[in-house]
């Protein structure tokens, strides 16, 4: 009897034990996956711009994005202008960047009058056309509010039932996790916003997006600051990732081949020819100071246009692969996508000749065929593009030589660094979300300019700007208020300074796409502040105006940084500086300002699509960038 009451007692010790393994298995297993969703700003939009018209590959037909809400109008939004909007919760994730109806800004933007729920609001550029079209960055912006919502899908999931007994929008779920993650969380934001969090502005329309809402213990609805409306947590300054540049050039993380290749000997025989490259003087084809060092540069130009090779797979189905969207604010992937198709100079048909691969497919389609509106889950999205990689490494042996470090992507979709992370982790990347802090390798992959495209069939509309001597505002912004940022900003510049023309959406009085383009091309600096994500397309179109660009973005790594000298026409301030903006412009003597000036037209063309491509302009530009990284990121056998 002694015994087996001694074993019961064990039994039931046991018992308590595997129970608890068991609670610890679990609660080890939803925190690995809460770790395993994407960053909080999840780039362009949830839902994108679904009512944009998208032309085909080569404009024969069009490609339309319906969503519930759209007219399907072309979208001519400006990414990040058009973001000051009143934002809903009913509307969050509805991101259709559709300028079908029209918008009414009153009282300088703090007003918005919407007969589009999901549109965002009005950038300048957007501001009201008689047609209806609105400017790129509020289709941008707006896509990027609501994807920072959408990080803690796994937990969302997980509390339906809540939803179901508690009638809770599911909105109000997104952000929703463990208890106990949610004070961890909370805790560590307000501890590590750094010195931005003392320039925070009691704002009214950023307080309207900078709430996040979740659920207490006891059902009552609580608010939180979403980590997009936050500061980040650590800065990369541009002098470090100079540093990484040169660390990662001097020593290449790529995997080793596992045979030799023909291919891998002639990279290597360039690289041997780019780092000797002989000295340039005088240059009648490119400007020296906007270059690192345009003798390797150049060397290395001519030598991708004599030997380079690329295997565009064909693979995969349209939509989401071979469709390039050829206007709005992905045009960067879906330019690249259509000139790389058609291209004859690089392209070979057998890829045992090839030293790159590329891999077709499109990040806003991707998002357009495959994301459920509203389901705040895009794993779906990222298995899509982790099946196709392991049908790719199944049907062929060259991804599995080198572990895909010497295929491409080229994505201008915020959500790519999401969807490619993991299972293409070793290719090539030409993001346009360029952020250092979210995956972002300097020295292997690209940051691509994202570009705003009015017209695919004449890209080059309303080019170029005033002289130096016409341009008589010192500073010009003009956007919506997403991000934390931009609240920032306008609390410090805008009826402030009559030097400084810093607005939200412009007032009626001047709301007209044509005022907006006549700022730019009427002030010495345009602003660029980041808005949800780092990157931004009014840093390409500050360069098309022939505006002197001032980046507002911590951790952003510039485009082409492996190769341009951005100090050389731009200026890079960081965010904590905004309150000595002006100080800072007007430090700087008149001839550097005259020398930016001109190196901003010199560097102009290397950021133009053409109908053909041109030499140096921004399809080569791409493309010479993927290729001179892959040069240094070889290895021999």
């Amino acid at each position: 009897m002694k015994y087996g009451e001694e074993f019961q007692v064990l039994r039931q010790i046991d018992k308590r034990k595997w129970i608890l393994i068991v609670v610890l298995v679990a609660i080890t297993h939803l925190f690995c996956q809460t770790l395993m969703l994407p960053y909080e700003s999840a780039d362009n939009g949830d839902t994108g711009e679904d009512g944009e018209n998208v032309e085909g590959v080569n404009g024969e037909h069009e490609v339309k994005l319906d969503s519930n809400h759209s007219d399907g109008k072309a979208l001519d939004n400006d990414s990040d202008f058009v973001e000051d909007a009143t934002i809903e919760n009913d509307n969050l994730f509805d991101e259709d960047a559709d300028t079908g109806e029209e918008t009414t800004i009153q009282n300088g933007g703090n007003q918005v009058q919407k007969n589009d729920e999901s549109r965002r609001g009005l950038s300048l550029e957007q501001v009201v056309k008689p047609n209806g079209e609105l400017s790129a960055d509020s289709e941008l912006e707006a896509n990027r509010s609501s994807t920072r919502f959408d990080t803690k899908t796994t937990s969302a999931t997980n509390l339906t039932s809540v939803i179901a007994s508690k009638h809770i929008d599911p909105l109000s779920l997104v952000t929703l996790g463990l208890n106990e993650s949610n004070n961890v969380r909370t805790a560590r934001k307000k501890s590590s916003t750094g010195d931005l969090t003392q320039l925070l502005p009691n704002h009214r329309n950023h307080s309207l997006v900078q709430m996040d809402i979740t659920v207490s213990s006891n059902g009552s609805p609580v608010k939180k600051k979403m980590r997009c409306m936050m500061p980040p947590k650590t800065i990369t300054s541009i002098s470090q990732m100079e540093r990484l540049l040169v660390r990662h050039r001097a020593r290449s993380r790529a995997m080793r081949p596992r045979w030799s290749s023909e291919r891998d000997q002639e990279i290597l025989a360039a690289r041997l020819q780019i780092e000797n490259a002989p000295l340039l003087r005088n240059d009648r084809e490119l400007y020296a100071p906007a270059f690192r060092n345009v003798s390797m540069f150049k060397r290395s130009y001519e030598l991708m246009e004599r030997i380079l090779k690329v295997y565009v797979y064909k693979d995969g189905e349209k939509p989401i692969f071979h469709t390039p969207i050829m206007k709005g604010l992905y045009a960067s992937e879906g330019w690249f996508m259509k000139l790389m198709e058609g291209n004859n100079k690089f392209i070979v048909k057998d890829p045992r000749k090839a030293h790159l691969f590329y891999l077709p497919f499109s990040s806003r389609m991707l998002e357009h065929s495959l994301y459920v509106r509203n389901s705040h889950n895009r794993t779906n999205l990222r298995q899509y593009l982790k099946e196709y990689s392991e049908k790719i490494a199944a049907k062929y042996r060259f991804w599995n030589r080198t572990g895909g470090a010497d295929h491409f992507l080229v994505a201008c979709h915020d959500w790519a660094p999401y969807e490619t992370r993991h299972h293409m982790e070793h290719c090539i990347k030409a993001l346009c979300n360029a952020d250092v802090t979210a995956g972002f390798k300097i020295g292997r992959d690209v940051s691509l300019p994202e570009t705003y495209v009015r017209s695919a069939r004449n890209p080059l509309r309303d080019l170029g700007g005033k002289p130096p001597s016409q341009r008589k505002i010192l500073a010009f912004y003009a956007g919506n208020m997403h991000g934390y940022l931009r609240p920032i900003l306008l609390e410090h510049w805008k009826d402030k300074d009559p030097d400084m023309e810093i607005f939200g959406p412009m007032p009626t009085g001047v709301a007209s796409k044509m005022n907006y383009i006549q700022h730019m091309k009427s002030s010495k600096f345009c602003i660029c502040p980041k808005g949800y994500e780092v990157n931004s397309p009014r840093v390409v179109e500050a360069i098309f105006y022939e505006c002197v660009p001032v980046i507002i973005s911590d951790n952003f790594v510039p485009p082409f940084f492996e190769v341009l000298n951005w100090e050389a026409f731009s200026l890079i301030i960081a965010e904590k500086d905004i309150p000595n903006l002006k100080s800072i412009l007007v430090a700087i003597p008149e001839k550097k300002y005259l020398d930016m000036q001109l190196a901003v037209r010199k560097v102009q063309r290397h950021f133009l699509w053409h109908a053909k491509p041109a030499k140096f302009d921004l399809f080569h530009m791409t493309l010479h960038s993927i290729w001179y990284n892959r040069v240094f990121q070889t290895k021999a056998r």
